[in-house]
């Protein structure tokens, strides 16, 4: 989620509005390749795994080893995108990407043994980094021409919730009782991803045509010792976020929600996650140092121990919506943390530490509270996955601001 906001989002022209309303289609677009990764790919195995655990005897261990897989592969393509993306045009590795999902995606529907499935939740947490890295870049590409920049990486980001919301309508739709019943909803999701992957093809090409656009600096070595809290607080966001997006559903038909019931609160989660980047984008731009961060965090927080807590649909409701509202935009506060306090030679080897942070917690995230949850219950998991999350905005907001840049400045100035 954190490769997204690359350098060269600023603006170079005023944009007439003709070519803006080209620009916000294209956003759009786009947006779609975000929806199939990791909106599709990643958060749809939420939905899944209830069946799939039900028919395969998995225990939650199991169960949470499936989504370590795929971030794990999200971790080794995002150190290989970074290092390809220079060498091939972008919209290529986009395209790659996107389609190579789609395929493993369909891969889940022909086996039911685990090492198979694992290893195809790893492989498509691989391609899923290529499109959706690739993607960020096209979207950072596109910004460059619109004056409003932040609206088109917003409109790119929100493109997760879409993905959340074809999941919460198709896997109900297409699971079938029986043995293996769930395979027809990898097929589903693969066509879906597909389609996606093709109408989001034609705005990569438009927007990759002239890579020479994406002039990116020359790095510079980073000191760590500065900003280490806002790096593990970031760390601890990706371990205790990820617990809620593997295990919430099957939390939530332990107390008595019904099929329909699931699919209508992934509906609502998708649908938070698309607004989000509109409700706190004041918020980000305006505070300094950690400080959005902190806040979204003990946000997620107080959203994540919710289902543990209550059983009430509209405290689960609120759970949905806080949690949904807040998680990405969590990305965008680490990006502003980054573009305001670094260099702008240092602006993406910044963006690359997070995101290795980020991804550390992810692949511990799954498998810890997966065994808290075979040993203790789901409710015990949840909660610890809120305290890890409060004390990550602890340690943000003991984060104090790097010094201002001249970069920073002038996109400040700029976007106010």
């Amino acid at each position: 989620m954190s490769d997204t906001s690359l350098p060269g989002t600023e603006p170079l022209t005023p944009t007439p509005p003709r070519a803006k309303a080209a620009a916000y289609f294209d956003a759009f677009l786009l947006s779609l390749g975000a929806a199939l990764a990791p909106g599709l790919v990643r958060f749809s195995y939420a939905l899944l795994l209830p069946p799939m655990k039900a028919d395969l005897g998995w225990n939650f261990s199991q169960a949470g080893a499936m989504n370590t897989a795929n971030v794990l592969g999200y971790l080794l393509g995002a150190v290989v995108s970074t290092a390809v993306i220079g060498r091939c045009r972008t919209h290529v590795l986009f395209m790659a990407g996107c389609l190579a999902s789609a395929a493993l995606m369909a891969c889940g529907a022909f086996t039911a043994e685990f090492l198979p499935l694992l290893a195809q939740r790893f492989a498509s947490g691989f391609s899923n980094a290529a499109g959706y890295i690739a993607g960020g870049m096209l979207a950072a590409q596109l910004a460059r021409t619109c004056s409003r920049s932040s609206l088109i990486i917003g409109i790119y980001y929100g493109g997760v919730g879409w993905g959340i919301v074809l999941s919460a309508l198709l896997v109900p739709a297409t699971l079938r009782p029986g043995l293996h019943g769930w395979q027809q909803s990898w097929l589903a999701l693969a066509v879906a991803s597909a389609t996606l992957a093709l109408l989001a093809g034609q705005a990569a090409r438009r927007v990759g045509k002239d890579d020479k656009l994406e002039a990116h600096p020359k790095h510079e070595a980073l000191s760590y010792s500065s900003f280490w809290l806002a790096l593990l607080s970031y760390s601890l966001f990706g371990l205790g976020y990820i617990a809620y997006m593997t295990f919430v559903v099957a939390m939530l038909q332990q107390t008595g929600l019904g099929d329909g019931g699931a699919a209508t609160f992934y509906t609502v989660l998708g649908l938070s996650v698309i607004c989000s980047s509109f409700i706190w984008a004041t918020l980000i731009e305006s505070t300094r140092g950690a400080r959005a961060l902190a806040i979204l965090s003990a946000l997620l927080s107080l959203a994540t121990m919710i289902p543990a807590t209550s059983t009430s649909p509209p405290m689960q409701l609120f759970s949905c919506v806080a949690f949904g509202a807040t998680f990405m935009s969590v990305a965008s506060s680490m990006t502003s943390f980054v573009k305001k306090g670094l260099p702008l030679a240092q602006w993406r080897s910044g963006i690359a530490a997070f995101t290795i942070a980020f991804a550390a917690g992810q692949v511990i995230g799954p498998l810890v509270f997966g065994r808290i949850a075979d040993h203790h219950g789901l409710s015990h998991g949840f909660l610890l996955s809120g305290l890890v999350l409060l004390v990550g905005a602890a340690l943000a907001a003991l984060q104090r601001p790097l010094p201002s840049t001249p970069a920073g400045v002038g996109r400040r100035k700029q976007t106010g």
